[in-house]
């Protein structure tokens, strides 16, 4: 057995590529809602990724942004948000629960990039405790959990509310008796520090997304704790993250390239693409040899790893 057995769940091989539901399956389905997870694991796909943040009672909820987005939120009255919402982090967990997550707005740009999803009513915010319940549904016995912690960035330069809110996560995860399926998960370098403190029973997984310009470069190196020098010729990011402790790599699809893939699963990485959903990305994904897949559209993944013979 390996020290963080829940890898297992997520490394791919011959013939074989991992497809994991990104906010469950956010093209066909409300994004992390339960109603969503269920359907991607009603559809064979047992890894689930989400997003967590705090609620201003301390409450871990699924849920993206730190602001509620008006083109996806309905108030208890069931009128759209106008903009950008309240911050999560100064509702209770009750009022944030008092509104409505189960559709988006098509005529917003949001609502019209997924309008193929289905439209609920009644889908409140879940807690983090209502997803990670999930795994104890015997049908559901593979399931496991790629759980993004998101960087408050009015906090993000301090310590003690990073460990705080890692530890407010962690806490959740071990009562529910979830360890060991789940996967910590950031843009952080530094939350991702703090969380193998905090619970070296999990792994961690580093997600990166190259910068395009100057300013950007800056912007990710300050989000991953890193000096703007960084990355180099010689200092690759597969090669960072494995000298930072981490077991997985998560690059924004666009930034993975088979040598790239080589390199980090050389050093021990597993590889995740993010954020998959276009077929010749999925075919290019396969090509390239990562371990698995991060993707909007389950079954567009498993349609195009069937046609090539492979499993997921």
């Amino acid at each position: 057995m390996t020290r963080f057995p829940q890898l297992d769940a997520f490394r791919g091989g011959p013939g074989l590529v991992r497809l994991i539901g990104h906010r469950g399956a956010r093209g066909v389905m409300p994004e992390n809602t339960l109603e969503g997870f269920l359907f991607t694991l009603s559809a064979g796909v047992p890894l689930l990724e989400f997003d967590v943040v705090l609620t201003r009672d301390g409450v871990p909820v699924v849920t993206h942004n730190h602001h509620l987005d008006g083109a996806a939120t309905r108030d208890a009255d069931g009128n759209w948000l106008a903009g950008q919402g309240p911050r999560v982090s100064d509702l209770t967990l009750e009022a944030l629960q008092g509104h409505d997550v189960g559709g988006v707005d098509v005529r917003s740009p949001y609502g019209a990039r997924f309008a193929d999803q289905v439209f609920l009513s009644g889908v409140p915010v879940p807690r983090l405790g209502d997803v990670l319940d999930l795994a104890n549904d015997p049908r559901h016995g593979d399931v496991h959990f790629l759980l993004e912690l998101k960087s408050d960035p009015d906090q993000r330069d301090d310590p003690q509310a990073r460990a705080a809110a890692v530890e407010a996560v962690v806490t959740e995860v071990r009562a529910r008796g979830q360890a060991s399926r789940t996967i910590l998960h950031s843009f952080d370098w530094r939350l991702l520090d703090a969380c193998r403190r905090a619970a070296p029973e999990m792994p961690t997984s580093y997600l990166s997304q190259m910068p395009q310009t100057p300013s950007e470069l800056c912007e990710a190196m300050a989000l991953a704790g890193l000096p703007e020098d960084a990355l180099s010729a010689e200092r690759s990011l597969p090669l960072i993250v494995a000298d930072a402790g981490g077991q997985l790599w998560c690059p924004n699809a666009q930034d993975v390239t088979p040598t790239l893939v080589v390199e980090a699963q050389a050093l021990g990485l597993i590889v995740l693409a993010w954020t998959v959903n276009e077929t010749e990305e999925i075919d290019r994904m396969i090509e390239a040899g990562v371990d698995g897949i991060v993707t909007d559209y389950p079954g567009r993944v498993q349609h195009r790893l069937r046609l090539r013979g492979a499993s997921w």
